[in-house]
């Protein structure tokens, strides 16, 4: 890791940031009544910022509806902004206009999580993993097809597989499928939302091999979005904890998983499993439900959940701060002169 790099996004060490978000912002529209008046905003993600390096993996976790996948998709533009910037290979995804962006759109690609539904019912597979190509680039018929038997070699699956529909598949071979379309364009960066909660656990490991040796052979940066912790560790270079719309903490994976910060994250790491039945992990129980983002508490938006939290929790909002070696954590213990929180747990 460059020993330098800021929150700000930029970059003065020898590695490359490939894409920087800063200060990303996504409100959604709540419209009511027999004009459909817009009556509130749900505040899914709010005053994001992080980068990921070239080469790399960022793992993004987070309890459900904390606004992980509306990260990627917004990063990817495919749902607006509400603000903020994400530069990608230095360059500003959303001024760029329609055709700019078009071009920009084969080195961007996203596994979807649900590997059924992501898929076109009555289309071939081998159809499906051309589309971009037929799009994208002047390739001819039989180029293209190269190109698909190539890819679906490259995943594990045979070239007839290719005439087939999805119906056709198991869950395994459709992500299967899903990992040879996004990559069939030889992208940079490829946003992976939640690509295997939905498999067996055997058919997990064989998914996150395929991406990893595919990460190794093209130089891959994934942002890889999911619940699994375990599943993080394992494939992640960096984490980052999300809650309710706000990134609560950022770090290696061996330092976050070693010595977590923040009070959210050490109530995560507490639940995972231990493979030993001889030893017992000291659970962390959170009270109560988690607010809606439809009308966040003020302050820390962790505070009214955290066992630690003070007066100044549900007053003002925490920085998110380099606590060192590129740690980052948003909290007050962490701010004031008093014990840090992850000492406080222990």
């Amino acid at each position: 890791m460059a020993a330098n790099e800021k929150n700000n996004g930029s970059v003065t060490g020898h590695q490359k940031a490939l894409v920087q978000v800063k200060n990303l912002v996504k409100h959604f529209p709540v419209r009511s009544g027999l004009m459909r008046r817009v009556s509130g905003w749900v505040k899914a993600v709010d005053d994001v910022s992080f980068h990921i390096y070239e080469g790399e993996t960022l793992g993004l976790v987070g309890e459900s509806g904390c606004g992980k996948t509306t990260v990627g998709r917004t990063i990817l533009r495919l749902v607006p902004a509400t603000s903020g910037h994400v530069m990608f290979d230095d360059q500003d995804i959303f001024n760029m206009g329609a055709n700019d962006l078009k071009n920009l759109r084969r080195y961007m690609q996203i596994i979807f999580q649900a590997p059924y539904s992501s898929r076109a019912p009555r289309m071939p597979v081998g159809e499906s993993i051309a589309e971009g190509l037929r799009i994208h680039t002047d390739k001819s018929a039989q180029e293209r097809y190269d190109v698909v038997i190539e890819m679906l070699a490259r995943v594990g699956m045979r070239a007839d597989h290719a005439r087939r529909y999805p119906h056709e598949f198991s869950g395994g071979q459709r992500q299967r499928i899903g990992i040879a379309r996004a990559l069939a364009l030889r992208p940079k960066f490829i946003v992976c939302d939640e690509p295997v909660s939905a498999l067996d656990v055997s058919i997990q490991a064989q998914v996150l091999n395929i991406l990893r040796e595919l990460q190794q052979e093209f130089g891959l940066t994934y942002l890889f979005i999911a619940h699994n912790l375990s599943v993080v560790e394992h494939f992640s270079d960096r984490v980052g904890v999300m809650y309710l719309g706000k990134m609560a903490e950022l770090a290696d994976r061996n330092e976050l998983y070693r010595n977590p910060l923040h009070p959210y994250t050490q109530s995560l790491m507490s639940a995972i499993p231990v493979p030993d039945p001889t030893l017992k992990r000291q659970r962390i129980i959170l009270e109560g439900d988690v607010p809606s983002p439809l009308n966040p508490p003020s302050g820390c938006r962790f505070h009214t959940r955290c066992p630690l939290a003070f007066e100044k929790c549900a007053e003002e909002e925490p920085a998110f701060k380099d606590y060192g070696n590129e740690h980052f954590a948003a909290c007050w213990l962490l701010e004031s002169g008093e014990e840090g929180a992850s000492q406080i747990l222990r």
